[in-house]
């Protein structure tokens, strides 16, 4: 799902217009046709450029499906670092694990997250890109309680707090399952470390 912002100079602008049309064809032809079905240079061909110009903008066709990863990571941070007064690290990842479960902005979200989870290529891309955030939460969370940089808490907390979305996918209620882990991670946390 593509969200491309603030480029100021006309060059920037340029380059952020063709990554959205990039992305936003790829969607829609992965959406009508199937991603298995739909090539790299269909995808260029649909957004009028090159194949080698699709290649300078993102490095995979997996890639042009998930054009949001930077701000993924600066979101996860800033659950544990902005969270609410009072409020642990596990309620506030929970918080924001539960956002990532729903997009309202856009009608095609629930047609997108099918077409991943139905498509093997794409449900292993979106975990393994998902989980390489967990090293940065781990280092926001131990920056949040003056933990060493490498704590084994922090760690596993970042870990089981991210693989969380995954396993809640396996579950006709995705958002109960995901509450009832962080439930555990939560009793789990508040025994390991006060006032996280």
């Amino acid at each position: 799902m593509t969200d491309v912002t603030g480029p100021t100079g006309r060059r920037e602008r340029k380059k952020a217009q063709t990554r959205r049309s990039l992305a936003e064809a790829a969607l829609q032809l992965f959406l009508d046709r199937g991603y298995d079905q739909v090539g790299v240079k269909d995808v260029a061909d649909a957004a009028d450029v090159s194949v080698t110009t699709l290649f300078k903008h993102f490095p995979s066709k997996e890639a042009l499906v998930f054009d949001q990863d930077d701000d993924r990571e600066a979101a996860l941070v800033a659950a544990v670092r902005d969270r609410a007064p009072g409020q642990s690290i596990p309620q506030a990842l929970c918080t924001h694990v539960l956002r990532t479960l729903t997009k309202k902005d856009d009608p095609r979200f629930a047609e997108f997250l099918r077409m991943v989870e139905d498509t093997p290529a794409l449900r292993d891309y979106a975990h393994r890109m998902w989980m390489r955030h967990e090293e940065a939460v781990a280092r926001a969370v131990a920056q949040e309680i003056g933990a060493p940089e490498n704590d084994a808490a922090c760690a596993a907390l970042a870990h089981f707090a991210l693989e969380t979305r995954a396993l809640a996918g396996r579950y006709a209620d995705p958002r109960r399952a995901v509450e009832e882990v962080f439930g555990l991670l939560e009793r789990g946390w508040a025994g390991v470390r006060a006032g996280g």
